[in-house]
């Protein structure tokens, strides 16, 4: 499936299939969606009957993940306003857009001063830019409300040592919630993030599988273990969806412990 237009051969087996006196069917638009908290957000909607939009840069791991779940994948830079715009439009076009999320993300672990120019640049493109892309969308095409979820960071609530690019990155992005959620409250748009610890995806495979920097992670987080990417797409889709109706503005950790709490695993009660 290449596009919106696949929409309509989408969930179109029949039980799921829409009828002409049927409510329209229930719309969610997902950037970085073939990333691990993207795809596990994605998969978790689509198990609830929920027609999905998939945007993100790399086609191939995007339009398989579409085929797999039953939804439409639009390749597009996240970054880049216009191509954002267009990607809300197109999913309004085929139901209630009830949410869009950002999953869109990159790591950059470096003092700051080895770090250049560039790869700040980059970091703040790969985070910030993508989600402000996506509030600027939603601002113009989610007139009648609804719910926009973005990516923070545990890192933008704690000083990590060598987290300073992302950290400045990350905290952007709850600042910008707060900001959004303010300005659209009064026509039902909600915003909100969440800000998870370390979580075992293929953006973190490096930590994750080196022995040495996988046990010192675990110590830094309470509850004594790394996270998965459907900790945090849990708390994704109850923000996206009606059951949250009454939060906005927030910027919820899933991070077990990490950032609000000084007790390191191994210090934990037995």
């Amino acid at each position: 499936m290449n596009g919106l237009d696949d929409f309509k051969q989408a969930r179109s087996s029949p039980k799921t299939a829409e009828t002409a006196d049927a409510k329209p069917p229930r719309v969610f638009a997902l950037l970085g969606a073939a990333g691990g908290i993207g795809s596990a957000l994605a998969r978790r909607l689509s198990s609830s009957g929920a027609k999905l939009l998939l945007g993100g840069r790399s086609s191939e791991p995007l339009e398989a993940l579409a085929e797999e779940i039953g939804a439409a994948a639009m390749p597009l830079d996240a970054a880049e306003f216009d191509q954002v715009g267009r990607f809300l439009e197109r999913a309004g076009e085929e139901g209630e857009l009830l949410g869009a999320a950002n999953c869109a993300g990159s790591l950059l672990l470096k003092p700051a001063h080895l770090t250049t120019a560039a790869e700040f640049a980059t970091t703040l493109s790969d985070n910030l830019m993508t989600s402000f892309a996506l509030v600027r969308a939603a601002g113009r095409v989610m007139r009648k409300g609804g719910s926009v979820v973005l990516v923070s960071s545990a890192a933008a609530l704690t000083g990590l040592p060598n987290h300073e690019a992302i950290a400045a990155a990350k905290a952007g992005v709850a600042g910008l919630a707060r900001s959004a959620a303010a300005t659209y409250a009064s026509r039902g748009l909600r915003v909100n993030c969440v800000a998870p610890g370390l979580v075992a995806t293929p953006l973190t495979r490096k930590i994750v599988d080196n022995e040495k920097a996988r046990a010192a992670s675990v110590a830094l987080h309470p509850l004594g273990r790394i996270g998965q990417p459907d900790d945090v797409a849990l708390l994704m889709a109850w923000l996206l969806g009606p059951q949250s109706g009454w939060v906005t503005g927030q910027v919820l950790p899933v991070d077990g412990g990490l950032s609000s709490l000084k007790t390191p695993a191994a210090g934990r009660a037995r």
